[in-house]
C-alpha cells in the first residue's frame, strides 16, 4: 500500500497499539502526541501524510480547533476523527469542519483498519484491489480471521481483554505508574485480574528486562514465609539443608508482587515494614546483611482499611505500600467486555479441546451480559470452559449455558401443559404479535445504522453497545441466512 498515515493520540498505549495494527497492514505511520506536535510534524516540507488519524480530546488543543486550523492551512489529506465523547453534536460539527470518519472509543481495531481503508478509497488513495483485499479480511468468516480478531483486542493492553471505560482508566494507571519506583496497592474482587495488573505494571516499566516474581502470601504456611520472602542458610531450621534465596534476591532489579498481602501475619509484616525501609535484609539464620533493589506491587481481595481496624493489617505498612492506589473493577460494572472475553476463552478452550465451537448466540449473550458474575473473571472463565468441555457444536445456544446461569438470569425452563385432548401445547393465549428476540434486536441495530448513516461505531454508542457486538451478531446472521437487507457488507 506504501500510504503514510499520521496518527494523534496522547495515551502512549492506544498510540502503540493503533500504530502496531495499522503497521501489519502495510501502512507507514508516524505516532505523536499532541496537538502542537501535529503541527510541528506537518510544518516539515518533507512530510506530507495521505491520511490524519486524529484523537480530539487532546490535552493541549481541542479537536474541533485543530480541524478548524488545519482547515485553515488548505491540509487536504482525509481526517479519521477518534473519541471517547460519542455525542451526535460532536460527530456533527468534526464532520461539518471536513473529518471523513468518527469513531467512538472504545472500538475493535479491525473497525479502524476498516475506517482506514474506506476513507483512503474515498480519495482516491487505495486501489479497487486493494480495497476489495481489505473488505475481505474484515469479513472472513474462518477460524484464522476470528482468532486474529481476538489476538487484537487482547493485545491492547498488558495481556487485558477489554475495552470498556473502566478498563481503559486502569490502563491509563497502569501506564502512569510504570513509569515510576512507586510501591503499588492493588485492590478489587478475587478474580478481576489483580495479578494481570501487577504483570502490566512490571511490563511497561524500565524494570521489564529483570524478573518478575510473584508470592501468594496466603498460600504460604507462615512459618515459611520469611523463607520464601528472604531465603535461608543452610541448618536454619530442620530441613534447611542447602542455603536457599528467597524472592526478593530473585526479583532483584525487577518487579515483587505480594498477593495476598492482608494474609501476612503481623511479624513477618514487621519485617517487610523494615525491608521497605531500607531495601536491606537478612535470611533465616544468617548474620549478613544484603541489599536488594526491587519493586514493590501488593494486591488484596480485602477492604484494607477494615482490616487495619481488625488489626489484621498494620496501620504503617498501609500507608508505606498505597503509595499508587489501583481497585480492579468487578466485572459487572463491565458488561461490554462480558462478550469479548467469553469469546476469547471459548475459542481458547475449543482449540485445547479440539472442539468446534465459534461463536455465542444473540440469546445466549444477552443472557451472560445480564448476570452480575459474582465470581468475575475466574468464574467467566470456568464457565465457559465447562460449556466447550460437556457440549458440543459450533454456537453457543441458550439451552446450552448451565442451570445455574439459567437461575441467575432467572429464567426457568417450564415443561409445556398437556391440553384437554391430552397433547402437550403451550399457554393458550395468543401470541402471534410477539417476535423472536433476535429479530427484536437485529431490527433496533438496523434502524440504528440507517439512522447514523452506515457509521457502526456511532450506532453502537447510541445502542450503547460495543461496535465488535454488532459486527459479532452480524457475522451469526450470516451463518444462518438471517441478515436483513439493510446491514450489507458495505456497512461492515
Amino acid at each position: 500500500m506504501n500510504r503514510h498515515i499520521l496518527l494523534v493520540e496522547d495515551t502512549t498505549a492506544l498510540a502503540q497499539m493503533y500504530a502496531e495494527a495499522l503497521s501489519c497492514e502495510g501502512y507507514g505511520v508516524s505516532a505523536v502526541h499532541s496537538g502542537q506536535s501535529l503541527f510541528d510534524a506537518l510544518a516539515k516540507d518533507s512530510f506530507a501524510p495521505d491520511l490524519l488519524v486524529l484523537d480530539i480530546g487532546l490535552p493541549d488543543m481541542d479537536g474541533l480547533d485543530i480541524l478548524e486550523r488545519l482547515r485553515k492551512i488548505r491540509f487536504n489529506a482525509p481526517v479519521i476523527i477518534i473519541t471517547g465523547n460519542g455525542s451526535i453534536n460532536t460527530a456533527v460539527d468534526s464532520m461539518r469542519l471536513g473529518a471523513a470518519d468518527f469513531l467512538v472509543k472504545p472500538f475493535p481495531i479491525d473497525t479502524m483498519i476498516d475506517s482506514v481503508a474506506r476513507t483512503l478509497n474515498a480519495a482516491g488513495l487505495m486501489t479497487k484491489a486493494e480495497f476489495s483485499e481489505n473488505e475481505n479480511r474484515i469479513l472472513q468468516q474462518n477460524e484464522e480471521g476470528a482468532a486474529q480478531k481476538v489476538q487484537a483486542s487482547r493485545a491492547g493492553f498488558g495481556g487485558f481483554i477489554g475495552v470498556s471505560e473502566p478498563m481503559q482508566r486502569i490502563y491509563d494507571v497502569i501506564e502512569a505508574a510504570a513509569k515510576s519506583n512507586a510501591t503499588v496497592f492493588i485492590t478489587g474482587e478475587s478474580g478481576t485480574g489483580k495479578e494481570i495488573c501487577a504483570e502490566a505494571i512490571h511490563r511497561y516499566s524500565k524494570r521489564t528486562g529483570a524478573p518478575f516474581i510473584a508470592i501468594n502470601c496466603a498460600a504460604i504456611p507462615r512459618d515459611l514465609l520469611e523463607s520464601e520472602l528472604f531465603g535461608h542458610v543452610k541448618g536454619a531450621f530442620t530441613n534447611a539443608i542447602s542455603e536457599r534465596e528467597g524472592a526478593v534476591s530473585m526479583a532483584r532489579g525487577g518487579t515483587l508482587f505480594l498477593d495476598e498481602i492482608a494474609e501476612m501475619a503481623p511479624d513477618m509484616q514487621t519485617k517487610l515494614l523494615r525491608f521497605l525501609q531500607n531495601h536491606s535484609y537478612r535470611k533465616v539464620g544468617g548474620n549478613k546483611i544484603e541489599k536488594a533493589n526491587v519493586r514493590i506491587v501488593c494486591a488484596t481481595n480485602r477492604d484494607p482499611l477494615e482490616e487495619i481496624k481488625k488489626g489484621t493489617l498494620r496501620q504503617d505498612l498501609y500507608y508505606r505500600l498505597h503509595v499508587i492506589p489501583i481497585h480492579m473493577p468487578p466485572l459487572r460494572s463491565r458488561k461490554n467486555d462480558i462478550v469479548d472475553l467469553a469469546d476469547y476463552f471459548l475459542k481458547l478452550y475449543a482449540r485445547e479441546e479440539g472442539k468446534s465451537f465459534r461463536d455465542f448466540s444473540p440469546e445466549a449473550e444477552r443472557v451472560m451480559v445480564s448476570l452480575p458474575w459474582q465470581g468475575n473473571v475466574r468464574e467467566l472463565q470456568n464457565i465457559v470452559r465447562g460449556i466447550v468441555v460437556l457440549q458440543e457444536g459450533r454456537i453457543v445456544t441458550l439451552s446450552m449455558l448451565p442451570e445455574s446461569l439459567h437461575q441467575a438470569a432467572g429464567l426457568f425452563r417450564q415443561a409445556p401443559t398437556p391440553s384437554a385432548n391430552g397433547i402437550q401445547n403451550e399457554d393458550s393465549a395468543p401470541v402471534s404479535d410477539i417476535s423472536p428476540l433476535w429479530q427484536v434486536e437485529r431490527s433496533a441495530i438496523e434502524a440504528a445504522i440507517t439512522r447514523c448513516e452506515g457509521n457502526i461505531p456511532r450506532a453502537a454508542a447510541l445502542l450503547e453497545i460495543s461496535p465488535s457486538t454488532i459486527y459479532r451478531k452480524k457475522m451469526i446472521w450470516d451463518k444462518h441466512g438471517l441478515s436483513p437487507a439493510g446491514l450489507d457488507s458495505a456497512h461492515f
